[in-house]
């Protein structure tokens, strides 16, 4: 996931072991002769060290796999970081409206190796538990798309359905390559897939979030994401270069206290449709004055805001941010006083938040007025997918069939990812991860030993399955 998620999304339970032993999912592949069940195959995948940019070995495993197990496969950009393909029930030159299963090949770097208690790029599987960089992200997800396309092409491959489903495997998301990835495949294929709805990589379930009810699982189907806007500072002041003497102004002095000023002052807690409905969803299973309270959010503002500031990944739903990541000074004597310094700001802003009233809003806060702002990266406020749409409901009904125990909402999450581009195309798209597990292996994502437990990948499957089913008999 490019941007990762946040932990209020990512607070899950551990309910694996009783879900996989209720499934009948007994589907293996072929993988040049050999049959491989789901966890082979996910341990395979995770051993191919298909950082960002270095995709074509894993993308060429991973299409191979679909191509031996009877999908139609077509390639949509074959060099590193831009090495897409699709792999769907039916040709794409049928035209049929399309459901798109949307994952990524590459991965993080695996970080400081020597941490690692399995090879970060082992697979190993162990008696509890499936080891390496990518089981959680985006691998996992992955290997659960192909397992469920496959598992439809058996039952409906040779029957006219009213939609294609296709598997699209893109490169560059971690890294968010400019113009490669699912971005080229957008600007080049989007007629030939001709996507009616797509299926992302989001949150999986979680608990501890309703106060009366601690052990409730819920999952949250995203909808729509925070934009990122990076932001590049630059001060520049003269001044005499020998460190002996401080001059009353130098350029270092002047950024750190402009930072001081921006990154000090508390974001506004901003209420828009979409959070709202977030607390108003919860409202309907807490109890109490916390149900009314949440059920109207505006009339309890006043109390309901303090509450999120105490929680930084609930506030990062209800409010623009600003993490400062860089300050270089472009120098490395220590008794040189710098005349430039240079400072990198990762600001994610809410659905609605304009760019330009954004940056002159910490052009305000700065409150020095020689530190110029130049726009690294923007992205387009882009259309919320729509919660009432069937699609929606088959997922959450799906969702639920599968973890009898659990509840669904649709959200906003802080982290933005290849779902994007087809959002700002006009294109429903779901971002969901249908697994439980215990909240310490969210440590491990996008750090070290990252890891899930073994069990998750089959109902998640199953999950996927009976979405698509449930388009086809509508």
């Amino acid at each position: 996931m490019s941007e990762k998620l946040s932990l209020f999304f990512l607070l899950l339970c551990f309910t694996f072991q009783i879900q996989s032993q209720n499934l009948s999912l007994k589907t293996t592949i072929k993988d040049h002769g050999e049959n491989l069940n789901i966890e082979e195959t996910l341990s395979k995948y995770i051993q191919f060290e298909s950082i960002s940019g270095n995709e074509i070995e894993a993308g060429k495993w991973f299409k191979s796999l679909c191509e031996q197990n009877g999908l139609y496969v077509q390639q949509m950009g074959d060099t590193n970081g831009n090495y897409n393909f699709t792999a769907s029930i039916y040709p794409l030159d049928h035209n049929l409206p399309n459901i798109i299963l949307l994952n990524h090949i590459d991965v993080v770097p695996a970080g400081d190796i020597t941490k690692w208690e399995h090879n970060a790029f082992s697979g190993d599987i162990t008696d509890t538990e499936i080891w390496g960089r990518g089981a959680f992200d985006n691998k996992g997800n992955g290997i659960m798309h192909l397992f469920s396309v496959i598992e439809i092409l058996k039952k409906y491959g040779h029957t006219k359905m009213p939609y294609n489903v296709t598997l699209l495997a893109v490169s560059c998301e971690e890294k968010e390559c400019n113009g490669g990835g699912a971005e080229y495949v957008i600007q080049n294929y989007l007629n030939t897939l001709n996507p009616i709805v797509v299926l992302g990589e989001g949150p999986p379930g979680f608990n501890g979030i309703l106060d009366s009810k601690p052990n409730q699982n819920l999952f949250g189907i995203s909808i729509t994401n925070k934009r990122p806007l990076w932001l590049e500072l630059s001060l520049e002041v003269k001044t005499s270069a020998h460190g002996s003497i401080t001059p009353i102004n130098y350029a270092n002095k002047g950024m750190i206290k402009a930072l001081d000023n921006l990154i000090e002052k508390r974001q506004k807690v901003v209420y828009n449709d979409i959070n709202l409905n977030i607390l108003k969803q919860l409202g309907q299973w807490e109890t109490g004055i916390k149900s009314v309270a949440l059920k109207h959010p505006r009339l309890f503002k006043i109390f309901i805001a303090p509450k999120l500031r105490h929680k930084p990944e609930l506030l990062s739903l209800f409010s623009n941010s600003i993490t400062l990541t860089s300050v270089d000074s472009h120098n490395s004597v220590i008794n040189v006083i710098p005349d430039e310094v240079t400072a990198l700001l990762d600001c994610r802003l809410l659905p609605h938040q304009t760019n330009e009233e954004f940056v002159a809003e910490v052009k305000k806060q700065l409150k020095n007025k020689r530190i110029k702002i130049k726009i690294i990266k923007e992205s387009p406020i882009v259309p919320a997918s729509n919660y009432e749409s069937q699609f929606y409901i088959n997922i959450k009904n799906a969702i639920e069939k599968n973890y009898p125990n659990a509840k669904t909402l649709s959200v906003s999450v802080p982290n933005y990812n290849d779902a994007s581009f087809f959002r700002a195309q006009g294109i429903n798209s779901f971002c969901f991860t249908p697994m439980q597990f215990d909240r310490h292996y969210l440590e491990y994502i996008h750090n070290v030993n990252e890891r899930i437990p073994r069990g998750v990948l089959i109902p998640g499957t199953q999950t996927f399955i009976d979405v698509i089913e449930s388009c086809f008999i509508q």
